[in-house]
């Protein structure tokens, strides 16, 4: 019978830097690959245009990743990007994030689909995210999922060419030509 070791914010935090992108999954840990080309560009994207937004209207925060978001001691996860509206900053520490942001956007990566898809997804609604938006650059989608009744449930989509806007960001119209990269 084998044992799994669980591990602990502590161990996560003794992690070497060495440049890879760890994350502890409910004590388990998490190593994934650089973001390509695509990801970083459609991150650096829709960061700028949620950054502005927020700031312009004062939200909150807008952060990418990496930066920590310490669900509990045994999960830490570094979404793309994150967003603590004001009311929550108070969650904001040296540390980084200590409990659920208000919304986690991952953008995916041909390594990190299923862990985004599932995982994570799964993640963020047992520590209660309100938001998770998951942004598919070769699809040129962007899912928004909002928290009700302990799971998420579909609160909007960003397809095609049409500008929507999504959910915890209502009055913000997203412009899919401003997100994705020229390819």
């Amino acid at each position: 019978m084998t044992t799994r070791v669980r591990l602990t914010y502590e161990d996560y935090a003794a992690l070497p830097d060495d440049g890879r992108r760890y994350e502890l999954h409910e004590g388990e840990l998490s190593v994934t690959p650089s973001p390509g080309l695509r990801h970083q560009a459609t991150l650096r994207n829709l960061l700028v245009i949620l950054h502005d937004h927020v700031r312009d209207r004062g939200l909150g925060e807008v952060l990418p990743a990496p930066m920590d978001c310490i669900l509990d001691n045994f999960t830490v996860v570094q979404p793309d990007i994150v967003f603590v509206e004001t009311a929550r900053r108070s969650i904001m520490g040296e540390r980084g994030i200590e409990g659920a942001p208000t919304l986690a956007v991952e953008v995916i990566s041909p390594s990190t689909g299923a862990i985004d898809r599932r995982r994570k997804l799964q993640l963020y609604a047992r520590y209660a995210v309100p938001y998770y938006w998951i942004v598919d650059p070769p699809a040129r989608t962007i899912e928004a999922h909002a928290l009700a009744h302990g799971r998420y449930d579909e609160a909007g989509v960003l397809s095609g060419a049409t500008p929507a806007s999504l959910p915890p960001c209502g009055d913000l119209m997203l412009d899919p030509g401003e997100i994705w990269p020229a390819t």
